[in-house]
Order: C-alpha cells, then sequence, then structure tokens
C-alpha cells in the first residue's frame, strides 16, 4: 500500500478518469521515445541508403543541370583573358599577370572538371528511381523535423514534470517526512506548496523580465514562460485543495512535527529565496535561475522519467514474483532471503535508473517476500530500504551516466569497472551483518535435489521472458544499430518493458485491451513519482545555488594541503551530508561544479572521488533526518506498517534495525572506499 493510498486526500478517480490519465502520459513518454530514437533512426537510413544506392549521399533528385560550359574554345578564350589583363594594367605597373601557358593550363582544367560534373549529373539521374525519390522524400523529412524541434523534447520534459507535479499534488504524494494527518497538516502541506509555487512563478516571472533586456535569448524566454504556466496551475492546485480538504479530516492541533508533512521541496525553495532575498543582484531571480538547470540537462533528466516508466512497466508484471517463485523451493531463513535480495536486486535497480526508482517499482512485493519467509519488520524494512542502493554503482545506471556526463576526468566505463567490486564489498559486508544477527542461514530444504527441481521447473515460465528480451535487444542492434548500453538503456528498457506487460497477460479478454490498460496504469503511477521525484530535484538545485553562491564549500577547501587523507576524510563528512537533504542528481549536479575540482586540486585521483561520492549519497540517502530512501520504502509498505516498533526488541538495535543496518553497512564501505585507496597513491 502506499503512501498516498494511505494519508488523508488521496483521491480515488473513477476506472475511466484514471485510463485517461494514463493514457495522457503515456503520449508524452512515446513522444520522448520518438524524440529519442530520431537520431537513430535517421542515421540508420543514411546507412541503408547507402547500402542500396551506393554514392546515395550525392543522388538528389532535386539538382539541377551543372551551369558551367563544355564545349568552349580555348584559344580564343586565352585571348580574351590575356585583353583583359592588359586593359586593368595597361602601364604593366602590377608585375605582370599569368601567362598564355598558365592561362590555357587553367582554362583547360576548368573545362575537364565541367565534363566530370556533367557527367556525374547525368550519370547520377540515371540511377534516380521512384522508390529513390520516395525513400529520400522520407529521409529529408526527417532530418529537417529532427533540426526544427531539437529543443521540443525540452518543452515536452517540462509538460511531463508539471502533469506529474500536478498528480502528485492532486494524490497528496509529493515526498515529506511524513503525511499529513489532521487539518493543521493539511493546511501546512497546501500552504507551503502554494508560497513555494507562487515564489517560483515570482522568481521565474523576473528573470523571464532580465531576459527580455538580453539579446539572442529568444529561445530561454520562451522556456521562462513554459515554467511559469506550470508553477501557477500547480499554485491553482493548492490553492484549489488548501479550502476543499476531506471532511472527515480530524481537526487536530498544531504540535512540533506538524511542519514534517510539508513536502521535502517547500522547505528547499523557501531555503533558496530566504537566502537569495537577503541581498544581491539575485534576490528576485535566483530560484528561477537555478530551477533552469534542470531544462539546461533536459537529455540527461528525460532518462529519470523513462527510468521510472521502466520501474512501474515491472510493477505490472509478474516477473519479480515469479523470480522469487525460483528459490521458494529452498525454503531459505530470513538472513539468507535478505542477503539474496540485496545481491539480486542490485542488478535491476541499475537498469531502473537509481535506488528510490525501484524501490517504488518492486520494494513492496520485496518486503512482503521477506515477511513471508519469516523476517521481522525491521530486518525487512533494512532489506527493502537497501535493495536498490548497491545496485547504482552497476551498468547501465543513469546516475553514473550523469556523474561521466559532467565531468572529462572519468568515464563511464572506469566508474562501472570499480563500482562492481564496491557493490560485491557492500553486499559481502550486508550478508555478514545479518547472518550474524540472525544465527540462522543455511536453506531449511529437507532435500536438495528436489529442491533443484522445483526451481527449474519454477524457472521455466521465466523462459519466454528471457528469450523476448534476447530478441529485441538483438532487433534493435539489427534494424537501428543501437548496442545496449548505459546510454541506449533509456530509449531500448521502455519499449522492451510494454512488451513484457504484453506476454505477461493472462487475465480474460482481449489481450490488446488488457495490456493498453496495464500500461497505461502503469504510465498513470510513473507520472505521480515522476512528479514528486523531478520536482524534489529542481529545488534541490536552489540549495544548490545557495551552497555554490554562498562559498561555504569552497571555504571549506585550502589552496594546499599538507595531507591527502585529512582531504578524503572531510569529504567523506561533507558529501554525507549532501546526501543526506539533496536529490542525488542535484547533489552530482552541485558536487561537479563546487566540489569536484577542488578535491582534484589537493591530490585526490578523480576516479577515487567520484566512486566515494556515490558511496556517500548512498550513505546520505539511508541517513536521518530525511533518509529518501526509507520514505520511499514507507511509500510502497504503508505509513502504519512501516513505523509499527518490533514487539518485545531485546535492544537497542533490533528496535531500530531498519535505521542502524543499512548505516553500519553503508558506513563501513565508505571508510573502506575511502581511505583504502590512499594505500597506494605515489
Amino acid at each position: 500500500m502506499s503512501e498516498s493510498s494511505s494519508s488523508w486526500g488521496s483521491a480515488r478517480a473513477p476506472g475511466h478518469a484514471r485510463r485517461l490519465h494514463g493514457a495522457l502520459v503515456l503520449l508524452l513518454l512515446i513522444a520522448l521515445l520518438l524524440m529519442g530514437l530520431g537520431g537513430s533512426m535517421h542515421t540508420r537510413m543514411l546507412a541503408l541508403g547507402e547500402q542500396i544506392w551506393p554514392g546515395y549521399y550525392s543522388l538528389d533528385p532535386g539538382a539541377e543541370a551543372p551551369s558551367c560550359e563544355t564545349d568552349v574554345d580555348i584559344d580564343k578564350r586565352v585571348q580574351e583573358e590575356l585583353s583583359a589583363d592588359e586593359e586593368e594594367d595597361p602601364f604593366g605597373l602590377g608585375g605582370g599577370g599569368p601567362s598564355e601557358k598558365q592561362l590555357r593550363r587553367s582554362i583547360e582544367s576548368n573545362v575537364e572538371r565541367c565534363r566530370d560534373r556533367h557527367e556525374q549529373y547525368e550519370a547520377n539521374q540515371e540511377r534516380i528511381t521512384p522508390v529513390l525519390v520516395a525513400y529520400k522524400t522520407v529521409e529529408r523529412g526527417m532530418a529537417e523535423w529532427l533540426t526544427d524541434n531539437r529543443s521540443l523534447s525540452t518543452y515536452l520534459f517540462i509538460m511531463l514534470l508539471g502533469f506529474g507535479a500536478a498528480t502528485a499534488a492532486f494524490a497528496n504524494h509529493h515526498i515529506s517526512i511524513r503525511p499529513p494527518i489532521n487539518r493543521v497538516d493539511w493546511m501546512l502541506a497546501e500552504g507551503g506548496q502554494l508560497v513555494v509555487n507562487l515564489l517560483m512563478v515570482y522568481s521565474l516571472y523576473n528573470h523571464l523580465g532580465n531576459l527580455m533586456d538580453t539579446p539572442d535569448t529568444g529561445r530561454l524566454q520562451a522556456l521562462q514562460k513554459a515554467w511559469i504556466a506550470m508553477f501557477t496551475i500547480l499554485a491553482g492546485i493548492n490553492l484549489l485543495r488548501l479550502f476543499s480538504m476531506p471532511s472527515d479530516l480530524p481537526r487536530g492541533k498544531f504540535r512540533i512535527s506538524s511542519p514534517l508533512a510539508i513536502p521535502l521541496y517547500c522547505w528547499m525553495g523557501v531555503m533558496g529565496y530566504l537566502y537569495f532575498s537577503s541581498g544581491g543582484n539575485w534576490d528576485t531571480v535566483g530560484l528561477g535561475v537555478y530551477l533552469n538547470q534542470l531544462t539546461k540537462h533536459a537529455s540527461l533528466f528525460v532518462n529519470i522519467g523513462l527510468y521510472v516508466f521502466v520501474g512501474m512497466m515491472l510493477k505490472q508484471t509478474t516477473i519479480p514474483q515469479r523470480l522469487l517463485a525460483v528459490v521458494h523451493p529452498w525454503q531459505l531463513p530470513p538472513a539468507t532471503l535478505a542477503s539474496l535480495v540485496i545481491f539480486a536486486t542490485a542488478f535491476p535497480t541499475a537498469f531502473t535508473g537509481a535506488s528510490g526508482i525501484f524501490i517504488l517499482a518492486v520494494g513492496g512485493t520485496v518486503y512482503d517476500e521477506l515477511r513471508r519467509a519469516g523476517a521481522g519488520r525491521q530486518l525487512s524494512l533494512a532489506t527493502t530500504a537497501m535493495s536498490g542502493s548497491l545496485g547504482v554503482v552497476l551498468n547501465p545506471c543513469l546516475l553514473i551516466v550523469v556523474v561521466a556526463a559532467l565531468n572529462k576526468e572519468v568515464t563511464t566505463g572506469e566508474l562501472f569497472g570499480w563500482g562492481f567490486w564496491v557493490f560485491i564489498l557492500s553486499a559481502i559486508l550486508f550478508t555478514l551483518m545479518v547472518t550474524r544477527s540472525e544465527k540462522e542461514w543455511r536453506p531449511r530444504a529437507s532435500d536438495s535435489r528436489v529442491a533443484v527441481r522445483q526451481s527449474l521447473r519454477a524457472f521455466k515460465p521465466l523462459i519466454p521472458d528471457v528469450i523476448l528480451i534476447t530478441v529485441m535487444v538483438f532487433l534493435f542492434w539489427l534494424a537501428l544499430g543501437m548496442k545496449f548500453n548505459e546510454f541506449t538503456a533509456p530509449i531500448i528498457l521502455p519499449i522492451i518493458m510494454m512488451a513484457l506487460v504484453a506476454l505477461d497477460y493472462d487475465g480474460g479478454g482481449s489481450r490488446l485491451m488488457g495490456t493498453s490498460r496495464r500500461i497505461a496504469l502503469g504510465a498513470g503511477e510513473s507520472a505521480v513519482h515522476v512528479g514528486a521525484l523531478l520536482t524534489l530535484i529542481g529545488l534541490s538545485m536552489t540549495v544548490g545555488g545557495v551552497l555554490e553562491r554562498s562559498h561555504v564549500i569552497a571555504g571549506l577547501f585550502p589552496a594546499e594541503a599538507d595531507s591527502v587523507v585529512l582531504v578524503v576524510m572531510a569529504l567523506m563528512v561533507m558529501l554525507t551530508i549532501i546526501g543526506m537533504f539533496m536529490d542525488p542528481f542535484a547533489a552530482v549536479v552541485l558536487v561537479s561544479a563546487t566540489i569536484a575540482q577542488p578535491a582534484i586540486g589537493l591530490g585526490v585521483d578523480p576516479l577515487h572521488f567520484w566512486v566515494m561520492t556515490i558511496v556517500a549519497f548512498e550513505l546520505g540517502y539511508l541517513t536521518p533526518p530525511v533518509a529518501l530512501n526509507h520514505l520511499l520504502t514507507r511509500q510502497v509498505v504503508g505509513v502504519k506498517e512501516a513505523l509499527v516498533p518490533e514487539p518485545e526488541a531485546p535492544n537497542l538495535y533490533r528496535r531500530f534495525q531498519r535505521l542502524i543496518l543499512p548505516l553500519m553497512v553503508m558506513g563501513l564501505t565508505l571508510i573502506l572506499v575511502a581511505l583504502v585507496p590512499l594505500l597506494f597513491y605515489g
């Protein structure tokens, strides 16, 4: 059960409204997919055209015959050129022009080239057929469309974010420390969103006014208008909901914990506005300027939306349940199952883009399976929160792609190479700690041979899925020349997942209609999570702006350092704190702009720095007071279930295992990742 379904004010739209909502989001996602595929499709069309018609690039159905002459009296032309030279310089003061021999050679060469051009033109015209004309028309039309609509994906991104944010507002699904549970909480949550959305409109309006006084900013002005329209609509939604709270919502009283119901993005927006309004030239435009970093890197953040869609499509299949059915015959005890989950879920996490997305997709399934196996509530919550943490260093995780895109000192290959060993280290640490605390770790199956046969039998239903994935990856390579890697995964995976949803359908009625409903439902869920995540990322950018312009971070780095060890230890603390309060993607942008270069200048190896940064971020996402991964776990498990204490807990560790276990694993991983490489520094 999600948080929105367990909190007040969660709208339950009629079935047709949900389907319409999902269909609109699906159209936006398909448009983004087509934009992503457009470049590859055009490149493939050019290559295919060259294979079918050698010299395809020079075949132009609309070409005109060369205007130069081939029938030239060379002797006469030479004399004309000589006469012209004498008329221009009657006294011979120019030092003499070309000789008659040089003129003749030049004219003959020009005539020869002209004959070649005519021959080439006639040869090309003979090869032009109606099929070529039709193919060329489509290919050129696609090229022109891609050229004319380069900025279309940015506007589609804003539309997706705006639609998602509006959906999250109506569903009461924006990320907060806790949901509103009474009328006071409701007013604080809706009022906070209203204030911040109006502040964004005010800042963007002033930023637009500055751009109007700056030449050649037409495109930026149009983007500001789109942002202003989006935040105005969001403010209208908050105003409407502020005065239309549910009638059965308890009155309640203001408590110290009441402000925790205000979404996190509101706190970030207020913090940014208070800083920028304290003085300087950025007092009215700071929020808007830093929000525009989303559109500056729109191609990267679009992929977040596509990866969320992948996660929600995975949720619409029975693949997670069928995978877990493979291990059921072994009757694994809680400790062993939790360790297996940590190892196994790291790889789908990499394919869904980030840890939070995977938790939203299958966190509920992971939690229920652990509870079914007899795991305590605290261990189940800890494992669910960590199930998305260890895969962020594996190929093709989007977070690593963003790091490499913003920092030329490292490559995705290097980061993924070292990331694999970081994953192995952290997973082994988790296994050792869990098995030590839970004691029992051997499988309970009485006959291993029977268990093997049952596992193989359970794996059979997964074979069609494996075949489908393999065939589609091959077809993408064959048809579009797209190899599956970290750069093409955001485009290929959504299409594969929709095909898997179609293959997975076993309900009654039309397969086409049933599949369409499930895809639309997944797209609708995607909108909610995309809106919540991207809004948080956008306002995290403003926090990054505060840290950047206040020079707080720069002030922590001296021009020289006596010890790289001290620098690395300071970085460990600083990066973890950033991860505690900022979304990972916004945090990467901030660190790239402020911390990375000073740290590298003080002697920290770039690859070491970024691997350490990613691990520190993951530790931050598991560390209170925010603990983003725990908040997302609560959303998929349910507030009541997540906050129930373990009955008769014998000690502090058992009572708060959901918090302490992840901190121990990721904290020790960070210490080893940060300090051990220093032993190998020159």
